[in-house]
């Protein structure tokens, strides 16, 4: 198959690929179709090209913002330290949410 339209399109998340298949046109976005139905098939991948087709039908046009440069991705998950400092205070929780429902609330 052809270099397809989008670069590194398996590494692309869901949401990402949600903005980045806005500049496709019909037949990009075919391509891509086609090469996901034969590889990982993967169901909201194919939905939300199905609705973007859909759109393109009715009348939307390709954005023209640029699909071919990745931005780097920086820094990694997490990394806020947790300490006993930082934690929150041990309570009871309210029950159903409503104040002087549960009576000994924060008392030992």
């Amino acid at each position: 198959m052809s270099e397809l339209p989008l670069p590194e399109y398996d590494e692309l998340p869901l949401a990402s690929l949600q903005h980045r298949i806005r500049s496709l046109d019909e037949e990009q976005l075919d391509q891509l179709m086609s090469y996901e139905l034969k590889h990982a098939n993967r169901l909201p991948v194919l939905e939300l090209m199905r609705v973007r087709k859909q759109q393109l039908h009715e009348g939307a046009e390709p954005s023209h913002g640029e699909h071919t440069e990745i931005p780097e991705v920086s820094g990694h998950a997490g990394g806020s330290p947790a300490s006993r400092q930082t934690a929150a205070e041990p309570n009871t929780p309210l029950r159903h949410g409503v104040a002087d429902q549960t009576p000994h609330r924060g008392r030992r």
